[in-house]
């Protein structure tokens, strides 16, 4: 007799029963018809799985940290020019810091 293919669904269930539900592995075992050595490999199949996805997990928080660290540099940096007292230029004309970096070519507005 083969041995039967259970779907990766099925295969997370089961494993959901033990892991997040708390039931035993002999009464998962016993109640789907698979046996405790089957749950206990696909427990760690899905471990590893797991695992890979917490490297991803630890990049995507530290690039959130760096978007938000950024985005406050930004913000304090648009106050800046906002709050600036004007500037005169070498013409008598008068126009605040944004329009001093502008005219010096750094920034488009």
């Amino acid at each position: 007799m083969g041995k039967p293919n259970f779907s990766d669904e099925f295969k997370r269930d089961a494993v959901a029963q033990i892991t997040e539900r708390g039931y035993p592995v002999a009464e998962v075992s016993e109640r789907l018809g698979v046996s405790q050595h089957s749950l206990y490999a696909w427990k760690r199949q899905l471990a590893k799985v797991v695992s890979g996805d917490a490297s991803k997990d630890v990049e995507i928080r530290q690039l959130k940290r760096e978007l938000a660290r950024v985005t406050e540099e930004r913000d304090i940096l648009k106050n800046r020019r906002r709050l600036s007292p004007p500037v005169r230029g070498r013409n008598g004309s008068c126009y605040g810091a944004a329009g001093r970096v502008a005219a010096d070519g750094l920034l488009e507005a």
